[in-house]
């Protein structure tokens, strides 16, 4: 089975940075997607960002000019830019992965364990 190991978030005062990592395990894999997901006590998990196979990206509009995906295609990694934190940015992050791997038929939903992020004075 494939492994999202996540790492990053933490505690940081509104206007700071974090950098989330999500890095998948195994080898050989075939990454079709992958995003970051966020759930705030009382709401619904939410899309924050994701990343399709061929680079195209989407952003929710709560985040857009203020977060950035990116990708490490050889370490098989995302990571999340996080800039001018909000306080309603608190959350917990979830790293989402559709990987199979190489030489295997069909595509499989993975989550990560989730980091928290909380945004406050």
């Amino acid at each position: 089975q494939v492994q999202l190991v996540e790492s990053g978030g933490g505690l940081v005062q509104p206007g700071g940075s974090l950098r989330l990592s999500c890095a998948a395990s195994g080898s050989m894999l075939s990454i079709n997607a992958m995003g970051w997901y966020r759930q705030a006590p009382g709401k619904q998990r939410e899309l924050v960002a994701n990343i399709m196979r061929g680079g195209s990206t989407t952003y929710a509009d709560s985040v857009k000019g203020r977060f950035t995906i990116s990708r490490d295609n050889a370490k098989n990694t995302v990571y999340l830019q996080m800039n001018s934190l909000k306080p309603e940015d608190t959350a917990v992050y979830y790293c989402n992965g559709v990987i199979r791997r190489v030489g295997v038929r069909g595509y499989d939903d993975y989550w990560g364990q989730g980091t928290q992020v909380t945004v406050s004075s």
